[in-house]
């Protein structure tokens, strides 16, 4: 059974999701349609590539990935590549550049340019022919040159990381674009303090959530490597006043 991931700006109040989901059964009903997320902030890429980044590789080969985000009818675009023996379609508006270090050849899908919502009748060819074991090199044209988008990248010093705040999940933990073998290379095995707003700095690496009491602040590296701020059963982001682009700073003392 072929499997579809579905990661999308969509929302889930209306009927989009149904209406995308709808046509690809149509084309191959033995879809195995998985919803990886459709909160992805509106038009948000850096949201829906940090999202789809952290959540493919928990997948099996030959796993079909869908995501649309920030993708307009007019003037649509969507390509089709294939990566770690998995295949990825989306929009070329260069969120795939921010998910990939390098973006493989890709193959550009024909749309219906007079369909009010051309994306759910494009995908669901595509998903079927590639379901039914079709090369991907004939599901479209050569993509040629795509769209690049550079990622906001932290800046280092020998005593010093300046990042900025990536993503905030559904329990407003906070995400800093700080990887943990970063981190730690810098570190070399130095003592630190990570500085935020006008909050107390933290000094020490948590393991986990519940190691400091109840509402206190707290930092670990999460489940994708990116180290995070939190607050024990709390919201950080409201409670310490961090959104998206806010910078953080890391001393090494």
């Amino acid at each position: 059974m072929q499997i579809v991931t579905l990661t999308t700006d969509f929302g889930l109040n209306d009927y989009y999701v149904a209406l995308l989901k709808g046509a690809l059964l149509q084309q191959a009903a033995q879809l195995q349609i998985i919803d990886v997320s459709h909160n992805v902030k509106p038009y948000d890429i850096v949201q829906g590539a940090f999202v789809l980044k952290n959540t493919y590789p928990s997948f099996p080969p030959g796993t079909i990935h869908v995501i649309t985000v920030n993708n307009s009818a007019e003037g649509m675009s969507l390509i089709c590549l294939q990566q770690a023996g998995q295949v990825f379609i989306g929009p070329d508006n260069g969120i795939f550049s921010l998910i990939f270090p390098e973006i493989p050849e890709a193959w550009r899908l024909d749309h219906d340019k007079e369909s009010p919502f051309p994306i759910q009748q494009t995908l669901a060819k595509a998903i079927q022919h590639l379901a039914s074991g079709n090369p991907i090199r004939e599901v479209g044209i050569p993509a040629g040159e795509t769209v690049q988008r550079i990622a906001l990248q932290p800046v280092l010093s020998h005593s010093q990381i300046r990042g900025s705040v990536i993503y905030v999940d559904h329990y407003e933990n906070v995400v800093i674009n700080i990887p943990k073998d970063l981190f730690e290379k810098v570190r070399n095995g130095r003592k630190f303090a990570l500085f935020f707003k006008r909050n107390d700095p933290i000094t020490l690496v948590s393991h986990h959530y519940t190691d400091v009491p109840v509402g206190e602040t707290l930092c670990l590296f999460n489940s994708a490597g990116f180290l995070e701020i939190a607050v024990s059963m709390g919201k950080a982001s409201s409670l310490l006043g961090l959104k998206l682009d806010d910078m953080v700073q890391v001393d090494f003392l």
